[in-house]
């Protein structure tokens, strides 16, 4: 490793080079560069074509990132300003995947006496992270994580999201399909694995700003509930369906899954992108209630992401977490395996799952560009930190999906009549579903 300047006699210069020749030796990837706050620049030897470049803004920058490189250490340096990302930002993160996996307590111990050459910068109070509190998910504090993510502002989430507002996984026919299309094929494929038929009473646990609900009421004819907990989305949810002419048969409450009267019995259930807010303790819960609120010979369709595999780092880094911090707080996704055991004790049998990864790798590919287009707008809205903390969540969150540690899952799940399986209930085969796929 080597500059491609004259080092700056600058102590902080010198001991922010001999900790990336340290930190870096083993690393190799030959594409990038780290510009230091004075305009020296540091590169892998035999470096060549830069496809992006790390702009330290200080001389605290590598101790702010590095002690120790967690998950939550370097998403907080990149989002109060100690570094910069230029050119290909989705590359980094594979860079900060080799560090974050990579590093090791006695690497922390190795390389202490460098980063402790390095001043301290304290970047000042930060209104950014999520305050929860009572019992971790409580009706109550479950309404304060959710509003805490959903509820940055409705005009935020149209900035980069699909035009109906989808904030989920898309599905894709190809992969240069448009967001547009491919979220609107994915509400269509949601409906016939559910196989909704005029005058079902559906309900969507989770509905976001309506577009499931009113898409099954408008092409399928059911009556629809769905509910949230997130206010703002409830406001714009029913003023769209208002818009759209459907308030007759489509509407949204404010409503924890956990409080919905058992006398509204549902044909079909949906909730996507809603489980891995239960929490694991709460898991039985969640399959309980869905299973009593709906009707023998019913199916719930059941849509979250999933664990595929545990990041290899150690412990101590995979709970401090930035995601938990700053994005999800209260968070908690599960093996399939896991979720499909503690459906099954709650009396469901299941009959189909897909594992839709690749399409929500493409669906965050999709809303990073989107978002980076209104990097202008969306400065304003949130400030230059609030803009820098979800560039990063969701360049990290396509990565994790590219790389197999996080997937998503639909399960489909049947409520037997008298314990008798499906077969005089849900045909033979899957031909309807995949008529326009």
């Amino acid at each position: 490793m080597e500059s491609a300047q004259t080092l700056s006699p600058d102590k902080h210069v010198k001991h922010t080079f001999d900790l990336l020749n340290a930190v870096f030796a083993g690393y190799p990837g030959r594409d990038f560069a780290i510009r230091l706050w004075e305009g020296s620049i540091w590169e892998p030897a035999g470096s060549s074509e830069h496809r992006f470049t790390i702009a330290l803004n200080g001389p605290s920058a590598l101790r702010r990132m590095f002690f120790p490189p967690t998950e939550r250490k370097l998403g907080e340096a990149y989002m109060f300003g100690d570094f910069e990302i230029e050119g290909n930002m989705y590359q980094a993160i594979d860079l900060a995947r080799y560090l974050w996996e990579g590093w090791s307590w006695s690497d922390t111990l190795r390389f202490a006496p460098k980063l402790l050459r390095l001043p301290m910068r304290d970047p000042g109070g930060n209104d950014q992270a999520a305050r929860l509190s009572g019992d971790k998910h409580s009706v109550k504090r479950d309404m304060q994580a959710i509003q805490y993510h959903y509820d940055v502002s409705n005009e935020f989430y149209q900035l980069w999201l699909d035009e109906k507002m989808v904030y989920s996984c898309a599905y894709f026919k190809d992969p240069e399909e448009s967001i547009d299309a491919a979220q609107s094929r994915k509400l269509d494929y949601i409906c016939r694995k559910l196989r909704l038929q005029p005058g079902d009473r559906l309900l969507d646990i989770g509905c976001g700003w309506g577009a499931l609900i009113m898409h099954a009421a408008e092409h399928y004819g059911v009556d629809a509930l769905g509910i949230t907990l997130a206010e703002k989305q409830l406001a714009l949810a029913n003023e769209r369906i208002e818009a759209a002419g459907l308030a007759d048969r489509c509407r949204a409450e404010l409503l924890d899954y956990r409080n919905v009267d058992e006398s509204r019995q549902f044909d079909k259930i949906v909730s996507v992108g809603m489980v891995e807010h239960v929490g694991r303790e709460n898991l039985d819960v969640y399959f309980d209630k869905a299973y009593r609120l709906l009707q023998p010979g019913g199916v719930f369709l059941n849509h979250g992401i999933t664990l595929f595999q545990a990041p290899k780092v150690p412990q101590y880094q995979a709970k401090d977490s930035f995601v938990q911090q700053y994005i999800f707080p209260d968070g908690d996704s599960q093996h399939i395996a896991y979720v499909l055991d503690v459906a099954a004790k709650s009396g469901f049998e299941v009959r189909d799952v897909e594992s839709l990864r690749e399409h929500y790798a493409l669906t965050l590919k999709n809303w990073l560009k989107r978002y980076e287009r209104h990097e202008t707008e969306i400065r304003e809205m949130l400030g230059p930190i609030g803009y820098r903390r979800w560039r990063i969540y969701l360049a990290g969150a396509r990565w994790v999906f590219e790389s197999g540690y996080n997937s998503i899952h639909q399960a489909l799940l049947y409520k037997t009549v008298d314990g008798k399986g499906a077969a005089e209930h849900l045909p033979l085969n899957r031909d309807d579903w995949y008529r326009d796929n």
